[in-house]
């Protein structure tokens, strides 16, 4: 399985707060199931969309661990979400938390999950 390393507040934004939309550099061309890790780094300085619910505080978040999962149905250059900061954004569907987040090295990318840490995943 795939994954990607998304830093917290956004990992949480994606599992919980109705984030549909992950900003990257890269245009991607893969479609499926993808598991959201929680970045070992958090961003220091975010601000979320107005009208999104508010992450937990910054001493509650996450950090270096699958989280959970989101389907990826699309790559586009533009959309009406209030996420949307391009130049390309991956439309995320579906997020599925984990009951217990699992603690990996996460990297640049997408990357594939080992499978001893997937087997520790349980939606």
């Amino acid at each position: 399985m795939k994954a990607l390393s998304v830093k917290q507040p956004w990992a949480w934004a994606i599992i919980h707060g109705g984030k549909t939309i992950e900003n990257r550099s890269r245009r991607t061309h893969f479609r499926g199931t993808i598991a959201i890790h929680a970045s070992a780094q958090p961003r220091r300085e975010w601000e979320f969309p107005t009208r999104a619910a508010s992450p937990p505080s910054e001493d509650e978040w996450v950090l270096g661990a699958i989280i959970g999962f989101a389907d990826l149905v699309d790559c586009v250059e533009q959309h009406r979400s209030e996420w949307f900061g391009g130049p390309f954004g991956y439309v995320l569907a579906k997020p599925r938390p984990l009951q217990t987040p699992v603690p990996c090295k996460g990297a640049l990318g997408f990357w594939n999950v080992p499978p001893n840490v997937l087997r520790r995943c349980r939606v």
